[in-house]
């Protein structure tokens, strides 16, 4: 029987995770904008999700917006003792689904009083600080005004833990001056490396480092290799990509999301593959 906690367990926010948790992002609809496809079919991922034992669930009430963190308290509240939700801000929605800055102490606060409204909670475990120098990714910009607004959450008891998304190292060590980080969470995938040495120093440092787009987001990944490899192994493209993450670097957390119950089984079965030295070395390549 398939169980996920072959994974491993990381500590986050002073909690143990499991290695391998759930991306809410998919259970909006087309291009995280507006209500899901399918209302019952996301509360049914959602709880079964929880029933193979996941208890880190990544979400934003710029999802939608407002939908992910509804969905997510229709379908698990009262919340399991066990579960992490981990949220972000720093940014909105426009009406035409683009995504823009909100980085103004106003706008924060009012992320977070939103995050806390839809997900009916009174404290957020963990609110990462999504910087928006560039949508596209990480780029040069001076984090000090919006995360002094952060800590201020915090220190009202409106927020627990901070994390940091879409940054590059130096934001981070101008990061570690004003606030405790937990965490980061950056795009990172087999085919998208550039965090390699940034996530051997956080791993050095005890943070968790949660990649998103781990299968490549909106434009999924393609390679001879990964699919070589795949096939030699029984598995599917995807599922070896998200254990070459698990495989990587110890404080590695998968968030990998899926509007499907099968999918989401699917990606829940990398707890039990383990890639030989061969294969990785294959897949190393690609990166």
């Amino acid at each position: 029987m398939m169980t996920i906690e072959t994974a491993g367990t990381y500590s986050l926010a002073g909690r143990s995770v499991k290695r391998i948790g759930y991306g809410a992002m998919q259970l909006a609809g087309p291009g995280v904008f507006g209500p899901p496809r399918d209302h019952q079919q996301a509360l049914d991922v959602l709880r079964a999700a929880i029933a193979a034992g996941v208890n880190h669930v990544d979400t934003s009430d710029f999802y939608g917006p407002h939908v992910t963190n509804q969905l997510i308290r229709e379908a698990l509240s009262p919340y399991p003792d066990d579960l992490l939700i981990v949220t972000k801000i720093g940014a909105r929605r426009g009406h035409d689904a683009s995504w823009l800055p909100a980085f103004g102490p106003d706008e924060l606060k009012r992320a977070v009083e939103d995050n806390l409204t839809n997900l009916g909670l009174e404290t957020l475990d963990v609110v990462n600080l999504r910087l928006m120098f560039d949508v596209h990714g990480p780029a040069e910009g001076s984090l000090a005004a919006p995360l002094r607004a952060v800590a201020d959450l915090q220190r009202q008891g409106l927020v627990r833990h901070i994390g940091l998304s879409n940054i590059t190292p130096s934001q981070f060590e101008e990061a570690r001056g004003i606030a405790d980080i937990v965490c980061v969470q950056n795009q990172y995938n087999i085919a998208h490396r550039t965090d390699d040495a940034f996530i051997e120093r956080l791993a050095g440092e005890g943070v968790a480092y949660v990649p998103f787009f781990p299968l490549g987001g909106f434009n999924p990944l393609q390679s001879a290799a990964l699919s070589k490899v795949a096939a030699r192994l029984h598995a599917t493209p995807m599922q070896v990509a998200l254990a070459w993450l698990l495989q990587h670097a110890p404080n590695i957390l998968l968030i990998p999301g899926t509007s499907s119950v099968a999918h989401l089984h699917e990606n829940l079965a990398v707890a039990s593959l383990t890639l030989p030295e061969d294969a990785i070395a294959e897949l190393n390549s690609i990166g």
